[in-house]
């Protein structure tokens, strides 16, 4: 029930952040860096929510910070969003079996 509840907000949050700027402000914004603000902000917010997650997701911090690093790397080097998530998913179960 509480992923449901994390899910909600998370859309909530995007929604409003992405609608309030257009209720309020009626013409083009024109200034660069409100712009870029508003344009980055929901990724923020989705990132600031879902990234603590991760790492309390599995059993073992070790699994949890390879995901990660395996993720970054990926992401940084362009490739797609199923690759990454894939490979980090894989990399996790992998290194999971490890023992500590």
């Amino acid at each position: 029930m509480n992923i449901y509840i994390y899910i909600l907000v998370m859309a909530a949050v995007t929604y409003l952040i992405r609608m309030i700027p257009l209720v309020l402000v009626k013409g083009k914004i024109n200034n660069r860096f409100i712009r870029s603000f508003l344009y980055y902000v929901p990724y923020a917010c989705l990132m600031a929510m879902t990234f603590p997650a991760v790492f309390f997701s599995t059993s073992s911090m070790l699994a949890a910070i390879a995901g990660v690093g395996v993720a970054i790397i990926l992401a940084l080097k362009g490739k797609g969003l199923m690759t990454v998530a894939l490979a980090a998913s894989i990399t996790v179960f992998l290194v999971s079996f490890i023992p500590v």
